[in-house]
């Protein structure tokens, strides 16, 4: 048996991602701490008081990774795009009006995707990101990505995520590439490994 099978990902709509939020919590904590994020008890926190906001619509999706005796090592968490949603809004350099339409059930944006520094490169992310977008309809998945995580950059491009734009996702924010997976009957190829 490898590390990654004594892992279990627990797919959890809103109600029960916001029952596990010190969970959640933890991992996001951890593996933002770390650099180029540098994520602060503060920054922690307003994270969460959107999350508490967000685990509250119907469409939320979200996965936990736990050890078999439970320790939380992974998280992944997002729903599908409104049609008033600004994320396009935020690009630096615009993108065509196909590209950005949105009707609600479209695009699953991908809000967060942590795995905590002992467990990463054993197929963690890649489950917990399967966990999220294998229950949905939706033709693409939308993310924000630093471009010097590289590891996230590789795994995400592995798993078929083009870049399609750039943008500073909330204000004050470094400069993110905007990645797009497209579906299409289309599945990732299950060699890849974060």
């Amino acid at each position: 048996m490898t590390a990654s099978e004594t892992i279990a990902v627990e797919r959890m709509d809103g109600p029960a991602a916001a029952q596990a939020e010190a969970e959640f919590r933890c991992v996001y904590a951890e593996a933002f701490a770390e650099e180029p994020y540098g994520e602060t008890p503060d920054s922690v926190e307003a994270n969460f008081r959107r999350f508490r906001s967000q685990v509250r619509k119907k469409t939320f999706r979200g996965a936990l990774a736990r050890t078999g005796d439970g320790e939380p090592v992974g998280i992944a968490y997002g729903y599908p795009l409104s049609p008033r949603t600004g994320w396009w809004d935020r690009l630096i350099t615009p993108v065509s009006d196909e590209l950005r339409r949105e009707d609600g059930g479209r695009t699953f944006g991908l809000m967060e995707l942590a795995v905590r520094a002992p467990w990463r490169r054993l197929g963690v992310a890649r489950r917990l990101h399967e966990a999220v977008v294998a229950g949905g309809a939706e033709e693409r998945v939308l993310l924000n990505a630093r471009p010097d995580v590289e590891a996230a950059q590789a795994a995400y491009r592995s798993w078929g995520y083009r870049k399609v734009g750039e943008a500073h996702p909330w204000d004050g924010a470094d400069l993110h590439d905007v990645m797009l997976l497209d579906r299409g009957g289309r599945a990732p190829a299950a060699t890849s490994r974060c």
